[in-house]
């Protein structure tokens, strides 16, 4: 696979992006196919992000899949994770941030999360996000979003569940253009984090998710557990509030699942 590469110097075409922050310049290698933008990105040094027009092993949280037909923006971005790994606990949370944000400066409306890694309209998906890290010190954003392709068309059982930029945003901005927006915020979130700024995220993140009942199923227990998600903390754990106990920190890591319940 031999990419074709360019340079994005210092975006900032968002106005939600503060022009008080510089952003890096990025290089950006992009491929026809292949079989996860993750894996690619994993070799690479900061500030370096892998595009491609199809994944043929896309995935999501827990090796789920992730239909990358042509159309759609995949992206793997590498951001550097300087000093204890704690302290980017906050980073899938984070790059839900800039991907939300990028996407409101583009008219997307009704726009919202789902822990710990989708974002949604209404009850229909537009994009996922996986963090995972193949160095010590940086991390890959893997970011899938819905913008001209058919996804149900590669897979039916998506029908009624998906959702995509075109469909939502007229005129559709074009698929570079969402990337230049998507790297220019998640620079900003990296800087933020970096900086030990991590709570500037909270006010917009815990106002982003749908407020309510909830099932939460544990690595430790088959179970789910019912009762009321309140948010999140600075380091990314679950505000979670079980019936008829009091509310408790879950982190990410311990937790396999979250279903909205009616």
């Amino acid at each position: 696979m031999t990419p074709s590469s360019g340079t994005l110097a210092a975006i900032n075409p968002m106005s939600a992006t503060p022009a008080s922050v510089a952003s890096p310049a990025w290089r950006v290698l992009n491929f026809e196919q292949v079989d996860s933008t993750n894996n690619i990105a994993g070799k690479q040094p900061p500030w370096h992000a892998i595009v491609a027009r199809q994944q043929t092993r896309g995935r999501g949280r827990h090796g789920r899949v992730w239909v990358s037909d042509e159309g759609g923006l995949w992206l793997s971005a590498v951001l550097p994770t300087p000093g204890p790994a704690e302290a980017w606990s906050i980073l899938p949370l984070a790059a839900g941030w800039a991907l939300r944000e990028a996407l409101v400066g583009f008219g997307v409306r009704d726009l919202r999360l789902r822990w710990p890694n989708d974002l949604l309209v209404g009850p229909a998906k537009l994009a996922g996000i996986l963090v995972e890290r193949f160095q010590p010190d940086t991390a890959v954003v893997g970011l899938g979003l819905n913008h001209s392709n058919t996804p149900a068309a590669a897979d039916p059982t998506l029908s009624g569940l998906v959702t995509r930029l075109a469909d939502l945003v007229q005129p559709t901005p074009t698929r570079e253009t969402v990337l230049m927006a998507v790297l220019a915020h998640l620079a900003v979130a990296q800087q933020r984090i970096a900086a030990g700024r991590s709570a500037e995220f909270l006010p917009a993140l815990n106002t982003a998710w749908r407020p309510g009942r909830v099932a939460v199923t544990l690595h430790s227990s088959p179970t789910p557990l019912l009762g009321t998600f309140h948010g999140v903390t600075v380091q990314g754990h679950l505000r979670f509030a079980p019936d008829g106990g009091v509310e408790r920190e879950l982190p990410p890591s311990q937790v396999e699942l979250l279903r909205e319940l009616p």
